[in-house]
């Protein structure tokens, strides 16, 4: 991928506006934040390429056969059509890719992280009239049809392979180092789904400080979430003493200090002293 642009300011406030917008919809919908968080991350990503997405979900949907049957048809067909049929899945080196989290590119490229891989399946399967939904493994995003005495998971990051009761166990004690827990389980509610997604950003960029741009729309558009963590403000805070924006940041950080000094006032005297340093480095 080439190096990503950032859209133009005005775009910008556009493209954030469409997504607190939907966010805070009565039924938020996944395809549409996923695509804003791309047009976020890559300028060159206009109305015409969100809307050529958007078509190509459909037009995947479209060659999905007409109601299959019960969960496990429904999670073969698709791991016939994606992985199958037209090659989505994942790689160890697309964790180290940043479109490996944007959704267009996963689409161009059919390749992506496990959860964007999984929106694929979600939007593609959702179009179609299955009952799908994201099943937030810890560590690895899958997907589940059914319900929960019949549930059957795929893992669209090994190509839709459906998976066994074992499977899932191995996954979690992978990540976790413990037995699944049947709360693991659960649908997976779309705007966890999209934080998650700029959560993986944020660690992408955090591990490249040279791309504190990309760090910094990630915890900006998670603030635009309805339910976000709180330290996401101080994290934009540090972020903006990183790029040099001192005076900035350090009311951010002052005003986090509010909020914290209500449960720890050390902690709280703490991030007035980070301010404090901030505000030094305009001298």
């Amino acid at each position: 991928m080439r190096p990503p642009f950032p859209p133009s300011p005005e775009r910008s406030a556009e493209l954030r506006r469409r997504f607190a917008e939907e966010a805070r919809s009565e039924r938020p919908d996944l395809s549409t934040l996923c695509l804003l968080v791309g047009a976020e991350a890559d300028g060159e990503l206009d109305e015409a390429g969100l809307d050529a997405a958007q078509v190509e979900l459909d037009r995947l949907a479209g060659l999905l056969p007409y109601r299959p049957g019960g969960p496990r048809a429904w999670a073969v067909a698709l791991r016939e059509l994606l992985g199958e049929r037209m090659g989505f899945h994942g790689a160890p080196a697309d964790y180290q890719r940043l479109e490996s989290s944007l959704l267009h590119e996963v689409l161009v490229r059919r390749r992506g992280l496990p959860i964007l891989l999984s929106v694929v399946w979600l939007e593609v399967a959702r179009r179609a009239g299955a009952p799908v939904y994201g099943v937030a493994l810890p560590g690895h995003f899958v997907v589940g049809f059914g319900p929960d005495e019949g549930q059957v998971l795929a893992d669209p990051f090994d190509g839709g392979r459906v998976l066994s009761g074992a499977d899932a166990e191995v996954l979690v004690a992978g990540a976790t180092g413990t037995a699944i827990d049947p709360s693991m389980l659960r649908p997976a509610d779309p705007l966890d789904v999209v934080l998650r997604i700029l959560n993986n950003v944020r660690a992408w960029a955090a591990a490249r400080p040279e791309r504190s741009d990309v760090a910094l729309w990630a915890v900006e558009l998670s603030l635009l979430l309805p339910s976000h963590p709180a330290r996401l403000r101080y994290e934009r805070a540090r972020l903006l003493v990183q790029r040099g924006e001192f005076l900035a940041g350090a009311v951010e950080l002052d005003a986090y200090a509010d909020v914290v000094s209500a449960v720890d006032e050390g902690a709280a005297e703490r991030v007035r002293g980070e301010a404090f340093a901030a505000r030094a480095m305009l001298n």
